[in-house]
Formats: structure tokens, sequence, C-alpha cells
């Protein structure tokens, strides 16, 4: 997938610029949660058949797009759209909207936490995890919590290209290593 990340990275950015320069206190948080719906229905299936059909048109595929998102979006959203269909990239939005999400993340001085747990935690437990997490990442976290039994104990946590793997299979797996070794 790093060819569709690489198509979708410059768009993404330049999506970003305008949705910074936009006013308002909630203007960046509009805008992600618009490109955030753009990409949901960019990923639909019956949407990515239509965009492969040469027999439709792109004022067809607009239209269809902007139904399915449910609300008109803005001048800059719908030039935005029309720009991503006469570059026949449109099937690039939902990479758009990640790495868009990803930018306003960092802006804002925040990241995901992919957290995968051998066992399910409760919200105190996830609490203290990100407290911890927060202090030693430096950076404010919006965990996202999974359940793994493979695992077998302990927790993987994934925050942008780090990662914290305190996991009892990853030791046993070590420990395999070294024993073969």
């Amino acid at each position: 997938m790093a060819e569709i990340s690489t198509i979708a990275r410059p768009y993404a950015e330049a999506l970003f610029r305008v949705a910074s320069e936009d006013q308002g206190a909630s203007a960046l948080k509009d805008w992600s949660s618009l490109v955030a719906d753009m990409g949901a229905v960019a990923a639909d299936p019956d949407m990515g058949r239509m965009m492969s059909d040469p027999r439709v048109t792109d004022d067809q595929v607009y239209s269809v797009f902007v139904a399915a998102l449910g609300r008109e979006p803005n001048t800059h959203a719908q030039n935005f759209v029309r720009t991503l269909l006469e570059n026949n990239r449109l099937n690039a939005m939902p990479e758009i909207a990640t790495q868009f999400r990803l930018l306003v993340d960092a802006k804002q001085g925040s990241a995901e936490a992919q957290i995968t747990s051998a066992f399910p935690m409760n919200d105190a437990d996830v609490a203290d995890l990100v407290a911890a997490l927060e202090k030693k990442f430096a950076i404010k976290l919006k965990p996202v919590v999974e359940v793994d039994p493979a695992l077998i104990g302990g927790v993987r946590v994934v925050v942008g290209d780090r990662v914290l793997d305190t996991s009892v299979r990853t030791r046993l797996d070590a420990m395999k290593a070294a024993l073969v070794a």
C-alpha cells in the first residue's frame, strides 16, 4: 500500500493547508469530520465499482458521492472532490482521510495509541496505561483498545512508528530465538 500512501500524501497536505487557513474555533474539527466522512464514502465497495465504471461520468460520480455524503460540502471540499475525480484519484480518498487525521493530530499535539491487550481492559486500566504512556511519549494519546488472546499476557502499544511490546508472546519468541541461535 506504499503506492497509495505516496499518492495520497500531497492531497492530504494540500487539504490540511486549506483546512488550517479556515477561520473559526471549530473549523479544523468540522474539516476532520467532513474528511473522515468523505473517506468512508469513497471506501464503500459500491462507490468503488461506480468510480471504476467507464460508462459513468465524473459528474455522475460526484452527484452520487455528495448524496452518499449526506451533506453539501463547502466550496473547497467540492473543488477537492472534483480535482480527485479529474485526476482519477477518488479511490485514494480513504488514505487521504487517514493522512489528514494524522496531520490534524500532529498539529494538536496528540496521536492515536493502538493498544492490544491479551485480556479485556476496564476503563480505569486503560486510563492508567494511557497516563503512563503519555508521560513516556510526551504526547496526548487517544487510545484504541483491542483484545488479542494470542499475546498470552501483557500489552502491545503502537504510537505512530514507535512500538512498546511487553507481551508474553514476544518474550517467548525472543527466548526461542536465543535458544535456537
